[in-house]
């Protein structure tokens, strides 16, 4: 019983720090507004990421897409890495490092806006997307643990939890993308 109790004490420490954190969640705040105005004009949000990050991009993906609290029209809301054909193709023929940055050049438009999720900020397939989003023009967030890795300077957005330990950094992951489902949702549709 002790050994749950001290796990879920690390959760809410990370949360605490979070909640504390002026800095994140003055960027957050900016982040909520830039989705915002992208769904307005009529722009999409995509979300990349790999392994548990990949699972939390198809979580906020499907938040926008279908709904968050309220019924709605959806919003553009997608993970790139949910066509697999694409993605293994894509792998095999140019390189694993390439699987986001092919689909960001496919489907990204200028005023889109792309999320850049690694809990360490340093892999190379994020990064290579989040290069090629601002070579035409997406918007970049970048969602991380405390040090951003090498996101930081690629990314126009960063949203680093302040922590190295990686569950807490995901759960805290699901925690901001929930925040900016909440708000832009209640912003863009509630009466």
């Amino acid at each position: 019983m002790n050994e749950i109790r001290l796990i879920i004490e690390k959760s809410m420490a990370t949360k605490k720090a979070v909640l504390n954190d002026d800095d994140l969640l003055s960027s957050l705040k900016e982040v909520v507004e830039v989705v915002k105005d992208a769904f307005k004009k009529g722009a999409k949000v995509l979300f990349c990421g790999n392994g548990g990050s990949a699972a939390d991009a198809q979580h906020i993906a499907s938040e926008l897409s279908g709904r968050f609290y309220l019924d709605r029209e959806p919003l553009f809301g997608e993970a790139l890495h949910v066509n697999t054909s694409q993605l293994t193709a894509v792998a095999n023929d140019y390189g694993y490092d390439e699987v986001f940055a092919r689909e960001v050049k496919a489907k990204g438009r200028s005023g889109d806006v792309l999320f850049c999720i690694s809990t360490s900020g340093s892999s190379p397939n994020i990064i290579r997307a989040a290069q090629q989003a601002a070579e035409i023009g997406v918007v970049t967030v970048g969602m991380t643990g405390k040090t951003g890795g090498k996101l930081n300077g690629q990314c126009r957005y960063m949203l680093r939890v302040p922590s190295q330990d990686t569950p807490r950094i995901q759960e805290c992951h699901i925690l901001l993308g929930h925040i900016i489902c909440e708000l832009v949702e209640r912003d863009l549709f509630a009466d």
